[in-house]
């Protein structure tokens, strides 16, 4: 029989969000390994569907490794963080109607404790979280999963033991046995150097951590963040969910064991820090207006140096072209112990921009870094893999996976451009799999168009203005 339980945290995450949108909006890619990461090769993986991952594929691999794993049948489409960011509303928007206070971590996950909940059984919270889940796919087309147990490390980890598209609830008597044999990097809060610190100590699962004693977790990690950490290997989290502030900032810094003493080591370590920040930027789901980069010198002086662009982007090449272009090199201050990368002025609203490739070309400042080119890509395109450049909103020039409207077929995708002509897939959410239609690049009545329109959500849009 059921128990019921006092407190039970949900923890619901949208399945392959941005994967999932463009499935959404273009039905010809449903079921197809679809990559979101730029159709030039650049860059890293933004999102990946489901179909993608069984290759090995996944968010924040270099775009050219998971082209290669998925081979010919790789389809890459560029981002359109209008139509995430506006999905992404509707969703909460809905769940708001259902749930007082939701603690939203980014653009498609969040905390819930809906206050109907308490003192329920584990069966009556599936029910609820099966109901809240149907609706987001019959208001919006979109999966969800959600988790639930006794606090926020439980039904994180539910979550994710119900993707894709499922319901995974964790009873307060049956967490420690789910949660102990988990690796131990499964524990919120276990980077990679907590996880080498525990490895060092012999500690592979939660149930090995959570064994130790108060004392061996103090002479292992050291510190209050390790004894938190502790206390929730052992089943103990009562943190609260509630509304969380926005951050002003994202950055990554990394502390090198040895000094940076020439260049190509500096542009590695940029390029490093540029990756990860642009990762936590894309979970935020903003994008940012100033760029800046942050060294510390051997003798520990600080320099940090900023510069704003004119529109906020997420665009990862014009952020790293733009940390080049800051970055400064040994021999004009010494050796570098230390390297970061912040993104701030962030905003929802994105711009295009007429010559985005203007903006993204690594620019290196002074002499200094004058003999260091970067050298050949390792983005290079996948073999049986077809990238398009992608080109300026310039009349008769079209990008791939660009959207497109034309008065007699509708809203539709630029599927390819060549001698003359321009393939388009006309279709929406709402069309269902549409027709491809070849058009001369300058025919009159082509136009670029706001991707948001392929959600077809005319009348919610219009209400939630």
């Amino acid at each position: 029989m059921a128990i019921p339980q006092r407190r039970w945290v949900l923890h619901i995450d949208m399945d392959a969000f941005y994967a999932s949108c463009e499935q959404l909006t273009r039905p010809t890619l449903k079921g197809r390994p679809v990559l979101v990461a730029g159709v030039s090769g650049r860059g890293v993986v933004a999102g990946a569907s489901y179909e993608a991952r069984k290759y090995g594929a996944r968010s924040a691999m270099p775009t050219h490794r998971a082209a290669r794993l998925v081979g010919p049948r790789a389809v890459l489409v560029a981002p359109r963080r209008a139509v995430y960011t506006t999905a992404s509303r509707r969703v909460f928007e809905l769940i708001s109607r259902r749930v007082d206070i939701v603690e939203q971590l980014s653009i498609d996950e969040a905390f819930m404790e809906p206050a109907e909940l308490a003192g329920v059984t584990s069966e009556e919270v599936r029910e609820w979280s099966n109901r809240l889940r149907a609706e987001i796919k019959e208001e919006t087309g979109l999966p969800a999963s959600i988790g639930a147990g006794s606090g926020k490390q439980y039904a994180k980890i539910g979550s994710g033991l119900a993707k894709p598209d499922g319901v995974f609830v964790i009873p307060h008597a049956e967490q420690l046995d789910i949660l102990h044999p988990l690796p131990v990097n499964e524990l919120w809060g276990v980077g990679p150097v907590t996880e080498a610190k525990l490895a060092t100590a012999g500690i592979e699962t939660i149930g090995d951590f959570a064994r130790l004693s108060e004392k061996e977790v103090e002479i292992s990690l050291g510190g209050a963040v390790a004894k938190q950490l502790w206390w929730l290997a052992r089943g103990v989290d009562d943190r609260e969910v509630a509304p969380r502030a926005e951050a002003k900032q994202i950055s990554s810094e990394h502390t090198y064991p040895q000094d940076l003493t020439a260049p190509p080591e500096v542009d590695a370590a940029l390029r490093r820090a540029a990756e990860e920040s642009h990762r936590r930027l894309l979970k935020d789901g903003r994008g940012a207006r100033t760029v800046s980069v942050k060294l510390r010198m051997a003798d520990f002086r600080i320099e940090s140096r900023s510069a704003t662009l004119p529109y906020a982007t997420d665009d990862a090449d014009t952020l790293l072209a733009t940390a080049f272009k800051l970055v400064r090199y040994p021999d004009e201050v010494g050796p570098i112990r230390l390297v970061g990368v912040s993104y701030s002025g962030l905003e929802d609203a994105l711009q295009d921009v007429l010559f985005p490739e203007l903006d993204q070309r690594i620019v290196k400042p002074g002499p200094a870094a004058t003999d260091f080119e970067t050298g050949v890509s390792d983005h290079a395109a996948a073999a049986g893999v077809e990238f398009t450049a992608e080109a300026g909103e310039k009349p008769g020039v079209w990008r791939a996976t660009q959207d497109v409207f034309h008065p007699e077929h509708g809203h539709g995708w630029v599927q390819g451009t060549g001698h003359g002509w321009v393939t388009v897939r006309f279709e929406t959410r709402a069309t269902g799999p549409g027709r491809t239609v070849n058009l001369r690049v300058d025919d009159p009545l082509l136009r670029p168009a706001d991707p948001v329109d392929s959600l077809a959500w005319g009348d919610w849009l219009h209400r939630s203005i």
